[in-house]
């Protein structure tokens, strides 16, 4: 999924000061493409909290009615240095990307895009959609895979119950004896899908050093004794042994977790890099593969792409000032 606004904000994104008792996290509206715009709700990156663990993006949409807003029509756009993480709960969305990859995306099965040096990719919901809900998640690659080829790798959890009434799938990583083989090309990282029966809760082990993220994504939760509400994002720190989640009414929530990410990162609109030049770089050999700016690229990469698709997304403006990194 691209960050279609029109003026996105260059940060830099490091972990946020040290926590010791759940942070909540409110997420910011966000227009999505689409004839009418499908609004998405956006936890990171934010100000207060950029990353968690190097997850760096999270966007949660619906359930939306297609009919209303148009749906998700993001056409080919580019991204470097982090992997998207599609994760849907209804409807169908199809994906295509210069990596050669065609897939249909379906609730309850991961679809994984490395990004790795460079790759374009686009995401359309299907016809047959009527109402689509899910979550986009990106993560940051560290420097010793972020120029490595792109990858498109599918898997599908089996759900394992940690508890009376509780289900979980494992699409990143390992919790509650389920693990996925899935290769993130970025170690220590976690990603999961939680239902949770009405006045179910449950008590999962937690890595000490690892920081978790909870999201509630259908309805009110508590974490480790915070309430969050729908939408909001807990922020758990690290040093914890485990992680309570409790509900009052069925609810699912999906958790991420991860080792603080060690290095800094400059992100603006589709690209993850270490500096500012080095992010302009970026946009302007896409800009000049995709012919929408003068200049040349010897070494291409973003790649081909089908012919017969949407036309591709121009880049945005750079703001008129350096990015200089946070003392």
């Amino acid at each position: 999924m691209s960050n279609v606004e029109r003026n996105p904000d260059v940060a830099v994104l490091e972990p946020g000061e040290p926590c010791s008792d759940v942070e909540v996290l409110t997420p910011r509206d966000v227009p999505l493409g689409g004839p009418r715009a499908m609004p998405v709700a956006r936890t990171l990156p934010q100000r207060k909290r950029s990353l968690v663990g190097s997850w760096c993006f999270l966007d949660h949409y619906g359930p939306d009615d297609v009919s209303v807003t148009g749906g998700m029509s993001v056409p080919r756009h580019p991204h470097t240095g982090l992997a998207t993480v599609s994760w849907l709960f209804s409807g169908e969305i199809d994906h295509l990307d210069s990596g050669g990859n065609a897939a249909r995306v379906v609730p309850g099965e991961l679809n994984l895009m490395i990004a790795g040096r460079g790759i374009t990719h686009q995401e359309i919901s299907t016809d047959q959609t009527r109402i689509l809900h899910g979550v986009q998640l990106w993560y940051a690659l560290p420097d010793a895979t972020r120029f490595s080829e792109n990858h498109f790798a599918h898997y599908v959890p089996e759900p394992v119950s940690p508890a009376p009434g509780v289900s979980a799938r494992v699409f990143i990583g390992s919790l509650a004896g389920s693990a996925s083989p899935v290769d993130t090309r970025t170690p220590d990282l976690l990603g999961a899908e939680l239902t949770l029966e009405a006045g179910a809760s449950v008590t999962l082990e937690a890595r000490r050093d690892f920081e978790y993220a909870v999201l509630a994504e259908s309805g009110d939760a508590r974490v480790n004794g915070t309430a969050i509400a729908h939408r909001e994002l807990a922020y758990v720190p690290t040093g914890s042994d485990s992680l309570t989640i409790a509900v009052e009414d069925a609810a699912r929530v999906i958790l991420l977790g991860g080792v603080p990410f060690a290095e800094q990162i400059v992100m603006w609109w589709n690209f993850v890099g270490r500096t500012h030049d080095e992010v302009a770089e970026f946009r302007r050999r896409y800009q000049a593969e995709m012919g929408f700016e003068p200049g040349e690229s010897p070494d291409p990469l973003f790649g081909d792409f089908p012919s017969g698709q949407p036309d591709a997304l121009p880049a945005p403006v750079l703001p008129n000032v350096r990015l200089r990194p946070r003392e």
